[in-house]
């Protein structure tokens, strides 16, 4: 309808067949909508509210091999997001970074306090399973609206469910804007090995088996840039030409290459 945005919902059984089906609705259903990152020859984005269930996140083949960057690349993206290694990258005043999404969760800082969101989560379930207080947000409303690239995730969600002797944690992400082409892969891949850390580290304080559930991941803007049109049609063609198993990668297939981005952080501190 005329003046509505469209919402789409997907749902894959790992991450490459659900970010896949992601990007193919938004190219074939999504609005046309201008961006404030648009240059005057670029057509406008494709747009819509998109929710994208994966029912196990860390099913294997959990890669695809069209996400627009490398295998090194994606290891130093995880490791920025689960351990830091860039949070030192963050100077405003210098027209540096403004924040990084580990530095928000894991030491979000609010009139001279520095709190550990991601700790609290983890107590919080580890004490009473049942909770729906498990949660963690990004946003500061009195520095990023002012900001010329606020942060795109707004906010984590947590909960566990029995399942057996053990737990699932179910966890959902909230997005104010999203490039689902060049960015969401990655931003999914980085959060989900969140889950599994945060799932691991309840297990050991509770002194029983939890594990991943499905993951949601809500964006109030999933959209595919008018700018990389041409290159997001060799995507599409990739979809029609290649079977699933020809599209991905597994884990074990990645970690040499995953070890080569290792490598290149380990020179980065020596300079450092």
């Amino acid at each position: 309808m005329d003046g509505y945005i469209p919402v789409l919902t997907v749902e894959g059984d790992n991450l490459p067949e659900a970010w896949e089906k992601a990007c193919l609705q938004t190219w074939e259903k999504g609005i046309a909508i201008s961006t404030e990152y648009d240059r005057p020859e670029d057509p406008p984005s494709r747009d819509a509210t998109m929710i994208m269930v994966i029912n196990d996140p860390m099913a294997e083949p959990r890669i695809s091999r069209a996400f627009p960057g490398g295998l090194d690349d994606l290891e130093v993206y995880r490791q920025e997001v689960v351990d830091g290694v860039h949070d030192h990258w963050i100077n405003p005043d210098e027209g540096k970074w403004t924040y990084t999404y580990h530095k928000r969760l894991f030491a979000y800082e609010v009139e001279g306090k520095v709190i550990d969101q991601i700790s609290y989560i983890i107590q919080k379930l580890s004490d009473v399973p049942y909770s729906r207080r498990a949660q963690a947000i990004t946003w500061k409303p009195w520095m990023d609206p002012a900001t010329n690239d606020p942060p795109c995730l707004q906010r984590m969600f947590f909960r566990l469910v029995k399942k057996g002797d053990g737990y699932l944690l179910n966890m959902n992400t909230h997005w104010r804007s999203r490039d689902g082409w060049k960015a969401s892969f990655m931003n999914i891949f980085a959060l989900t090995s969140l889950q599994d850390l945060i799932a691991k580290k309840i297990s050991e304080k509770m002194g029983v088996t939890v594990s991943c559930g499905r993951y949601v991941d809500i964006s109030d803007s999933f959209h595919i840039y008018g700018s990389y049109y041409k290159d997001f049609e060799k995507f599409l063609k990739t979809l029609k030409l290649r079977s699933f198993a020809e599209r991905t990668w597994t884990m074990e297939f990645a970690e040499p290459f995953f070890e080569d981005g290792r490598k290149r952080l380990g020179k980065e501190k020596e300079q450092a």
